[in-house]
This record gives structure tokens, C-alpha cells and sequence, in this order.
């Protein structure tokens, strides 16, 4: 059985996407950041960086997997699926998990810092983030162009930049004009793996939600 060690974050909801859509049994322990169960020794043996999400596979021995970007790639290889075979297309794919892994997600993460926690609000860094989202999503928007999926098939690529993607309106982004991004997220929204993934742990409120933030970036 796979253990997910998660929060109700982004990169947290791309592993239980994932899991949902393989149809896989698996164990939730929910990490609660307020305790700052992340940086306590038991989990740091888990994931030596104290983040969310990771994964013990206890058929394989009990091994350990962290970043969310490798957990996808060993789920995916471990059970054949969402990921494609052809090897054209699965160097696509992981370059796409990879735009988001380096692109996507950090540049989202660093406006929701700037623009949701961050007591003091910087215009500049607000801004220069926000745009560089825009930019990215704009990108993929102009990939989606007759596409249904970002590759040939449903795959990891998918989950992955919709994991972040979805919470365009908490980040304060625009999508306006992005009419190819938003079919693909009317597509994803239509497969029941991906709602129910989303919803594992429940997102907390969100004055909890920042609150639990902001004791993360400031320590």
C-alpha cells in the first residue's frame, strides 16, 4: 500500500489526483503545519527537506519517494499508466511536468507569498510574479491550441499543471483570453479522479489557509 504524507496544497493534491485516477488503495497521514509537524525528526527521515508531499511504498520495501514531480513520475512507472509508452511522447510529458515543477509552480507559489501572506505588500514583487503566471499560461494556452490533453493522452502533465492552474482566482490571476486553457480545465473538471483528489485532506478556510502559510515561509 502506498502512505501519502499531504496538505491541502497544490503539489499535495497532484499526489492524491494521481492516486485517484490509478484506483489505487492508499493510506492519508495529513501533515498539519501549524504544529510544524514537517520539520519533526519522524518526517524528516521521509523527506530530508521537510516538505509535503512524500510517500512510503510499503509493497516495495518500504520505500520512500519525495518531491511531488518524482512521486508522479515513480506512480506513473509503477503501474502503467499516465504516462505514454512511446518514448516521443513521454519525454513530452515530462517536460511539461517539468515546466510546471520549475515554471508554474514556483512562480504561482512566490505570488501567493507576495500577494496573500506577506503582511507587507510589495507592489513590485506582486506584480512581477503575477506576470510571469500570466506569461506561463499563456504558454500552455498556445500549446492547448486543438489539443485535448497537453500530450497525446491523459497523463501526469495534465495533473500536475492543473493541481496549481485550478486556484488561479486564490492566486489573483487573470486567465482572460485563454480560451484553449480553459476548455482543458473544463476537461479536467469533468473527470471524477480529479475532484475527488482535490479534496484530499479538505482545503481548511481560508483564514486557516494563510494562517497556515504564513507559518511555513516565516520560520
Amino acid at each position: 500500500m502506498i502512505e501519502l504524507f499531504t496538505a491541502a496544497t497544490p503539489n499535495g493534491y497532484k499526489v492524491s489526483i494521481a492516486l485517484e485516477e490509478l484506483e489505487v488503495d492508499y493510506k492519508v497521514r495529513k501533515i498539519d503545519f501549524n504544529k510544524g509537524e514537517q520539520r519533526e525528526d519522524w518526517f524528516l527521515k521521509i523527506n530530508p527537506n521537510g516538505r509535503i508531499p512524500a510517500i512510503i511504498d510499503h509493497e516495495a520495501g518500504g520505500l520512500r519517494v519525495f518531491e511531488s514531480g518524482a512521486i508522479l513520475i515513480y506512480l506513473a512507472e509503477k503501474y502503467g499508466r499516465l504516462i505514454p509508452s512511446d518514448e516521443k511522447e513521454r519525454v513530452e510529458c515530462l517536460c511539461w511536468l517539468m515546466f510546471q515543477m520549475g515554471g508554474i509552480g514556483p512562480m504561482q507559489g512566490q505570488a501567493n507569498v507576495f500577494g496573500k501572506y506577506f503582511d507587507e505588500k510589495i507592489p513590485s514583487a506582486i506584480s512581477r510574479y503575477r506576470n510571469e503566471c500570466r506569461r506561463l499560461y499563456s504558454v500552455l494556452d498556445t500549446h492547448l491550441k486543438g489539443k485535448e490533453w497537453i500530450c497525446n493522452e491523459f497523463s501526469i502533465a495534465d495533473i500536475a499543471n492543473w493541481a496549481w492552474i485550478r486556484s488561479y482566482k486564490w492566486s489573483e490571476l487573470d486567465i482572460s483570453g485563454l480560451a484553449n486553457l480553459r476548455l482543458w480545465m473544463d476537461r479536467m473538471v469533468d473527470r471524477p479522479a480529479c475532484l475527488k483528489g482535490c479534496t484530499i485532506p479538505p482545503r481548511q478556510e481560508a483564514s486557516k489557509q494563510i494562517q497556515s502559510a504564513k507559518s511555513i515561509i516565516q520560520k
